[in-house]
């Protein structure tokens, strides 16, 4: 059974949303999601330590969408009226029972269209977040199977080498994250050597 206690009525529905990101209504997150799932507001967010790792997660089995696949440190939805900081605490405790400290927008206009293997449609505006936490994480197993910290070299390298082993938005994100991720220098993409960026991690923030 899970640990998970959200208070009532969040996350039961999304926000719909235009390009701009201006809410246009709202649909039931049970039903959302489809072969021609409408764009709303999501986000994701990546949590490091005192030692800068990064806290990466393997979406559980039981999910509808990439299950077993390896993500960033956990993702959500917020509700409406609900400020995104805000959602990013909430689900940080709801999901992976942190306290997140230095909470920072570092993508504030990503967006993503992806399509899992069994025909579901992601479809997001989804603002990215990087906060830093002193406390243990303690999964709730109904949305995540396993977690690990690494550092961001080698989350980079695992993006740039093997990008199907991650979520199609972790793929996307991690390449344009790579100085936000601690100290240590990324390996740069030889077609773009001042930024680090994949040109289709480029092209999502279009």
């Amino acid at each position: 059974m899970s640990r998970q206690a959200q208070p009532s009525g969040y996350e039961r529905v999304v926000l719909l949303a235009d390009d701009d990101d201006v809410p246009i209504g709202t649909a039931d997150k049970a039903t959302v999601h489809h072969a021609t799932t409408p764009r709303h507001r999501g986000f994701s967010c990546y949590v490091m330590d005192a030692a800068d790792r990064v806290l990466v997660t393997r979406r559980s089995l039981t999910k509808r969408t990439w299950p077993g696949v390896w993500s960033n440190s956990f993702c959500g939805h917020p509700a409406p009226g609900e400020p995104y900081e805000h959602a990013v605490h909430r689900r940080a405790a709801d999901e992976l029972g942190l306290v997140l400290l230095e909470l920072r927008c570092v993508l504030p206009s990503f967006r993503y269209t992806a399509t899992d293997p069994s025909g579901i449609v992601e479809n997001e505006h989804c603002p990215v977040y990087v906060a830093k936490t002193a406390s243990t994480p303690l999964a709730d197993p109904d949305e995540v199977g396993e977690l690990a910290w690494t550092t961001g070299d080698a989350l980079l390298g695992l993006v740039q080498q093997t990008p199907w082993a991650i979520t199609p938005w972790a793929a996307l994100q991690v390449p344009l994250l790579a100085a936000d991720f601690g100290p240590s220098d990324p390996v740069p993409d030889s077609r773009h050597p001042d930024r680090g960026v994949d040109p289709a991690a480029e092209a999502a923030l279009r």
